[in-house]
């Protein structure tokens, strides 16, 4: 028999207490048993092969609140983090207790399977690592997912607030009374994020060669390093051709640093300084605020170019611009608004009311009206 003890953690029920070894009656003990080297942490390894830092934080933020229900901590406990921990030593009674303790968090479907795959994550490193035999790995992971839905996150965001977006950029306006540096360069990335979907992290990443200015083309890197073109319209490509006059046309981030007088913002090697992904959402925030609107961010334009793109193409292709794997995902993101659901309804053929011809039978549809 497994013993236990009463964990103090998301809620009171039974916390096994031979899932590490040491531990009390609030589950693991920080420290207990020898040190896992970094090189050999299950934790560590499987954060390095995920492939964006957006991932990364994703599944170390699961996996963190996977440790500190284990510890009995609060989930917001900064202090207690899964690295280091002996995930190793959880089979698969433990596995099952820690989805019973998922199950009971006001979290979306979504979410909760989110936190199973950083679990089957950190064990399938812990298998490779040979600390964990194979059946207890099969074991351990053999966890029926959450089901339910919920509907996609986020909003659909109007061609009246991007537009009022932009004119705020150009109202950005220098000491010589033309638009600034920075009213251009943020009036190209709010008409590209918007026209292209493009991910913050993707959008930064962008070197001024990935435009082919000729054919009005994107060469993005997406998540798992893989590479995809993507079209530019002709209202984000004036935009972009704006910026770039300014810009110039040397190497370096097609939409770099700036520094407060609007110029580019170059390093000691005369490079310009990449912004970083945060640097997107905060400058949607300041134009948001500068033209009075509701507030937007950047993956509110990601979801309006795919519920924009779906009823003009297949998912199929929808998903290959936007970098998904499956078209499923990319239907997850489809936000229209109910305005035109309602219009799709209201489209439907109406039928005739009238009683049926003799000899019609009822499964045959009336002849129309006159």
């Amino acid at each position: 028999m497994i013993e236990s003890a009463t964990a103090s953690g998301p809620d009171s029920r039974p916390l096994p207490t031979t899932a590490f070894p040491g531990a009390s009656a609030a589950g693991l003990v920080l420290g207990a048993g020898p040190a896992i080297a970094p090189a050999r942490d299950p934790y560590l390894l499987y954060l390095g092969r995920l492939g964006s830092a957006a991932s990364r934080r994703a599944m170390q933020i699961c996996m963190d609140h996977l440790a500190r229900m284990l510890t009995g901590d609060r989930l917001d406990d900064a202090a207690v983090t899964g690295q280091g921990q002996p995930w190793h030593h959880l089979r698969y009674e433990h596995t099952a207790w820690l989805r019973e303790q998922v199950d009971q968090m006001d979290w979306s479907p979504a979410y909760r399977n989110k936190h199973l795959a950083a679990l089957r994550g950190v064990l399938k490193e812990a298998w490779k690592l040979g600390l964990l035999s194979t059946d207890d790995h099969q074991r351990a992971v053999a966890l029926a997912p959450f089901g339910g839905h919920r509907e996609p996150a986020g909003q659909h965001v109007p061609d009246a607030v991007i537009g009022a977006l932009i004119n705020a950029c150009d109202a950005d306006r220098s000491p010589a009374g033309a638009t600034s540096g920075a009213g251009l360069r943020d009036a190209a990335i709010i008409a590209v994020l918007d026209a292209c979907g493009l991910r913050r992290a993707e959008l930064v990443a962008l070197q001024y060669p990935d435009y082919d200015r000729a054919r009005r083309m994107l060469t993005v890197i997406g998540k798992g390093d893989k590479q995809r073109r993507i079209p530019v319209n002709s209202f984000a490509a004036r935009r972009l051709e704006a910026w770039l006059a300014r810009r110039g046309t040397h190497r370096g981030p097609l939409f770099p640093r700036l520094t407060r007088g609007g110029t580019v913002r170059t390093g000691p090697d005369g490079r310009p300084w990449q912004m970083n992904p945060q640097a997107v959402r905060d400058i949607l925030a300041k134009r948001t605020e500068q033209a009075a609107t509701t507030a937007v961010r950047p993956h509110d334009l990601r979801r309006t170019f795919i519920s924009n793109l779906l009823p003009q193409a297949d998912a199929i292709m929808t998903a290959r611009l936007v970098g998904h794997a499956s078209p499923s995902t990319t239907l997850r993101y489809d936000v229209r608004p109910d305005e035109e659901a309602r219009d799709a309804v209201e489209r439907l053929r109406v039928p005739t009311v009238a009683p049926l011809l003799p000899g019609t039978s009822a499964d045959q549809r009336p002849p129309a009206a006159p």
